[in-house]
């Protein structure tokens, strides 16, 4: 793929703060690399509204695995899509609490559901969805 190179005019005080972001980041990565890194994310977002397209996303959450019923309530979502998850990693943080990663593959507007559906059951503690791309049109 072949490299545009193109002009864009800022004011001086947005551009230092651009380039202090940019120092940062730290290793090897200068103006251009991080205008493509915003454009990527730019992308990603746009991918999320579409709700027909495919997306990836991972739901994280903390809870009581002590609490009524709660692990089968789980269980259940995730058997429920079984098709849309990819994977799931349940670790234990101490006697009580653990810690659920479940990677959903999809449409944005069924990974949504099922997030909302596992973040939503009562006894989780914390959670949260992180979308992002397949990675086929980056």
């Amino acid at each position: 793929m072949g490299l545009s190179r193109f002009s864009i005019a800022m004011e001086e005080d947005l551009l230092a703060r651009f380039d202090n972001l940019v120092e940062q980041r730290g290793l090897g990565v200068n103006r251009s690399e991080a205008v493509r890194d915003l454009v990527r994310d730019a992308l990603v977002e746009s991918a999320w509204e579409d709700s027909t397209g495919e997306i990836v996303g991972t739901v994280t959450m903390v809870f009581d695995h002590h609490a009524s019923d709660l692990s089968e309530k789980l269980d259940g979502v995730q058997h429920a899509h079984h098709d849309k998850i990819v994977s799931a990693m349940h670790v234990h943080l101490d006697a009580h609490n653990c810690l659920e990663v479940i990677v959903v593959r999809g449409a944005s507007s069924d990974v949504r559901s099922i997030a909302d559906s596992l973040l939503g059951t009562k006894g989780v503690k914390h959670g949260k969805l992180v979308m992002t791309t397949t990675g086929q049109h980056l």
